[in-house]
């Protein structure tokens, strides 16, 4: 029993002297809580409306008649489209693209109405800067379903002058109705597909370096000894005692963008809130978990700072929201598994927007769990880092 409470005290002032350091150094509030709630908010009101509106667009009208008016009209009636100018030729046209000032711009033949009365097939054609990528993906769709509607009420005209009911038109110019259903985002928000990852990666990624800052300046300043003496000189006691003050102010902060993603901003989530809460928490001792391994094999502040860096990066890119995993290579694929922000994406898809029971992402938990425990595999290189190493500037 007095062994125990020996350990207990140990483990207490080595959290207070954590905490104290807390205080001593701006740089951990700055990272721990005005860097992560920056992120949250700066990414939210990014996107606030969910998709871009009223994109640049220029028209080039050739045609110049009822017809061709009321199809400029149409296009600029779409919400992510705004006609802001119209251009002689598609030379100006294509300058303007060039310059930056519209993202796309609509040619309209001359004698399309002619043509089209006279079913003679007239070509409209439109051209989108695909540089910027979801600037022109958006406008390509608004103007090529423009282009398909045009087309169908020429050709429904048509069939009215021969005689034809509406039914007997409608039917010949769409045999097949598509009845689609967007689920799970039904709004096509692109905040709800971005925010509620890139907001845990931010967080992440704050976790990697603190985690390594915090072990790697008691290496650098000398204070290694002193950190270990308190804890008894256990390296289980001593890493509890500096990392459980961090999980608490970490874990406070994933609580906050729940609340603030489910709660305030009324993003899906069919499973309730506590299974994120829940997933969130088991994130945040993953990913302090990696910053163990990461400084505990490069026990150098410089290389364990780079290493977390660059790790937290790539988990962006390879966690599967911003490109599908099973389009990457075999590689890269199997490589994935290696980063807490692709679990923890699985489960928000599961739990968030499938509804399902945390029992279909008992795998992904797991895979948490795993990172959880892998410092047990560098305590004792770790230990003989802190130690031993000398830094070296």
């Amino acid at each position: 029993m007095e062994e125990r409470n020996k350990k207990y005290v140990a483990l207490w002032l080595v959290m207070k002297r954590e905490v104290h350091r807390f205080g001593s150094r701006p740089l951990y509030l700055f990272c721990m809580v005005i860097a992560p709630l920056f992120c949250y908010i700066f990414f939210t009101t990014l996107m606030s409306s969910g998709l871009p509106k009223d994109l640049p667009v220029g028209v080039v009208d050739m045609d110049q008649t009822a017809t061709s008016r009321n199809i400029v009209r149409n296009l600029d009636s779409f919400g992510q489209t705004e006609v802001i100018a119209h251009y002689t030729d598609i030379s100006q046209a294509r300058r303007a693209m060039q310059e930056g000032k519209i993202y796309a711009f609509f040619y309209l033949p001359p004698g399309l109405s002619s043509d089209a009365s006279g079913q003679r097939q007239p070509t409209i054609s439109f051209y989108t800067n695909n540089s910027y990528f979801v600037a022109g993906s958006l406008l390509m769709k608004d103007m090529k379903m423009m282009s398909e509607l045009a087309s169908g009420a020429a050709s429904r005209k048509v069939l009215y002058a021969k005689g034809a009911t509406e039914k007997q038109a409608l039917a010949m110019l769409q045999p097949i109705v598509v009845d689609s259903h967007a689920l799970n985002n039904p709004w096509l928000n692109y905040s709800v597909y971005l925010c509620n990852t890139l907001v845990p990666a931010m967080l992440m990624i704050m976790i990697f370096m603190v985690t390594v800052f915090s072990i790697g300046t008691e290496i650098k300043d000398g204070t290694a000894q002193n950190w270990l003496n308190l804890g008894n000189d256990s390296m289980y006691i001593s890493l509890a005692g500096k990392l459980l003050p961090q999980t608490i102010v970490f874990f406070i902060m994933s609580i906050f963008y729940n609340v603030y993603l489910y709660g305030f901003l009324h993003f899906p989530c069919n499973s309730g809130i506590f299974p994120m809460i829940l997933a969130s928490l088991c994130f945040v001792l993953a990913s302090q978990g990696c910053g163990v391994v990461m400084i505990g094999t490069f026990p150098s502040l410089r290389l364990g700072l780079s290493f977390a860096s660059l790790w937290g990066v790539i988990s962006i890119s390879i966690s599967g929201f911003s490109f599908p995993v099973m389009a990457m290579s075999p590689f890269l694929q199997g490589l994935s598994v290696l980063f807490p922000l692709r679990h923890y994406f699985l489960i928000y898809v599961d739990q968030a927007l499938n509804g399902y029971s945390m029992a279909y992402s008992w795998i992904n938990y797991v895979a948490l769990l795993i990172f959880m425990i892998l410092p047990f595999l560098v305590m004792k290189r770790l230990k003989n880092a802190l130690l031993y190493s000398k830094y070296m500037p």
